[in-house]
């Protein structure tokens, strides 16, 4: 049996969630090193970031900015459908309310399994951004 911990993230975890971010099959960095370790470190010290383990591996990260936007929330293309995500979201919109200013936000490409989770859980349609991606908001509380 699988047992899922969602903890905050640390530095010494960025080696593990770049292998995730690199190994996903939607919204796919161009080139693995767009996103270089100083990123991570970066969101870091911009807002919080979280990890969900299943038996001790890291297998999905997210995390949230001061200036409420989700930085980031993937998981490993392996564990998908069991839980992490929606565990790590939860977590992160939690963060959000409590830290981050508003509108707390995200922005992912149209018609991806992203934007159907996202709106899922109850993001709502806020346009397009100047890049051309489906820009999402957090309902207000």
């Amino acid at each position: 049996m699988n047992y899922m911990q969602i903890r905050e993230a640390r530095t010494d975890d960025i080696p593990a969630m770049h292998r995730i971010r690199v190994s996903v099959r939607e919204n796919r960095l161009s080139s693995p090193d767009r996103i270089t370790p100083a990123d991570y470190e970066q969101a870091l010290g911009d807002g919080c970031g979280w990890v969900a383990e299943s038996d001790r591996r890291i297998v999905g990260f997210a995390f949230g900015n001061r200036d409420g936007n989700v930085w980031a929330l993937f998981v490993d293309p392996e564990h998908e459908g069991q839980g992490h995500g929606s565990a790590l979201h939860d977590v992160l919109v939690s963060w959000l309310q409590a830290h981050a200013a508003r509108p707390i936000w995200l922005s992912t490409a149209t018609g991806t399994r992203a934007e159907a989770f996202y709106r899922k859980h109850g993001w709502r349609d806020a346009g397009m951004t100047a890049s051309g991606e489906q820009r999402l908001e957090w309902p207000a509380t």
